[in-house]
This record gives structure tokens, sequence and C-alpha cells, in this order.
């Protein structure tokens, strides 16, 4: 059966609001001239990446064992 969930799961929301927050802040180094704060924005990103890809996985394999 074809599951449809468009995006609706843990996972894709956890992952998009890391990254939204990680260009948030990001964007307030830059207007604030914090760099700092603009690389910890950066670095957030591709940890929101890899938070993810690893719950997308345990939420395949849990399905996978359902």
């Amino acid at each position: 059966m074809e599951h449809d969930n468009h995006g609706q799961t843990p996972a894709n929301w956890t992952g998009a609001t890391i990254i939204m927050v990680a260009f948030i802040v990001g964007t307030l180094g830059v207007v604030l001239d914090q760099r700092i704060v603009f690389w910890v924005g950066v670095a957030l990103i591709p940890i929101g990446l890899v938070v993810w890809k690893v719950m997308a996985g345990m939420e395949a394999s849990s399905e996978d064992a359902g």
C-alpha cells in the first residue's frame, strides 16, 4: 500500500524547523554584523540535514518492522 504523507512526518518537520532557524540565525548575524552568529547559523544547516536524514531513516525502519 502506498503512503502519501507528503512531508507530514516528525522527521520532515524537525529538519525543516532546524534549517529555518539556521537561516534566521544567519540572517541576524549578517544584519547585526556579528560574524560568530552568522557562522553558528551556517553550522546549523548541515546539523538540520543530518537530523532530518537520521530521523527519516528511523521512521522507515520502524515502518518496515511494523
